[in-house]
């Protein structure tokens, strides 16, 4: 328990590190190096629009991943039953066992130390559990994070074929760059801050790849009206058309919250705790 609370600590403030890392090298480096002639550089120039759509990317990115720490599931073992729903009763750590009006699924987690209502997992790198309050907006989160990462990957893998004269025409020539780099940075040959870039690219080739995943995964959880948690613990699910469960989770309004960061728009959640 100790080494999941220090990881939940260490993960957001590597994720942030990395951001910033990757922010600084595209805004002073990957993009300057696209100008051939900033005087003569047109508006709607490939460098000028790849930096538009870094920046909205990254927006996004950032803007989900906020809210989904602002908007972190209610801890539903301190409130009280209101008489609607059906009463759910969760299991505390202290192995006690407390009532509340919930959903089905509702968990208490260990390293929250709450009751979070349609529990979905525990995300390290946000340092929050993911709920019905705030899943879109982590499903959103992994979709910029993966595309903004495969953006970086294509400006840092023309920024490396330009400064070191590299071709990669051929598939394999990604494959065999680190092994090789390596090779030539300890004979001297290479410099450091390329040695860095370099070591970059597999990284946010590795995030890209696991977030595109990880979100694919997710969206096709929300599509069978599932959980994590649910599976895990193999309980069995109502069967619903996937359009409802898709406006559950998203909204009706669904391409506002696609586009620009903003709390679940038009989501039976919502209209419920309105109510």
């Amino acid at each position: 328990m100790l080494v999941l609370r220090v990881l939940n600590v260490v993960a957001p403030a590597y994720f942030l590190c990395i951001s910033l890392v990757t922010f600084v090298l595209q805004l002073f480096l990957f993009i300057p190096s696209m100008f051939k002639d900033p005087s003569t550089t047109p508006l709607f120039s490939p460098a000028l629009l790849h930096g538009a759509l870094f920046l909205f990317l990254s927006a996004n990115a950032l803007g989900n991943y906020i809210l989904v720490i602002q908007n972190s599931p209610e801890d539903l073992g301190k409130c009280l039953n209101s008489g609607g729903g059906a009463e759910v009763v969760a299991d505390q750590p202290d192995g006690s066992r407390s009532p509340c009006s919930a959903l089905p699924s509702t968990h208490f987690c260990r390293l929250c130390a709450r009751v979070t209502q349609r529990h979905d997992h525990h995300c390290f790198f946000t340092g929050n559990c993911i709920g019905s309050r705030n899943m879109r907006n982590f499903v959103m989160f992994c979709l910029y994070t993966s595309l903004a990462c495969l953006d970086s990957l294509v400006a840092g893998v023309a920024y490396i074929s330009a400064v070191l004269s590299m071709s990669f025409a051929n598939p394999l020539a990604f494959l065999t760059l680190l092994p090789h780099s390596i090779s030539q940075f300890f004979s001297g040959a290479l410099l450091s801050s390329e040695m860095f870039i370099i070591l970059m690219l597999y990284l946010w080739l590795g995030i890209g790849l696991a977030c595109a995943g990880f979100c694919s995964h997710q969206i096709l959880l929300i599509l069978r009206g599932q959980t994590r948690y649910q599976v895990r613990k193999g309980m069995v699910v109502r069967a619903r058309p996937w359009r409802k469960n898709l406006q559950d989770v998203f909204g009706k309004r669904w391409l506002i919250g696609l586009l620009i960061p903003m709390l679940n728009v038009g989501s039976d959640y919502h209209r419920h705790k309105d109510k």
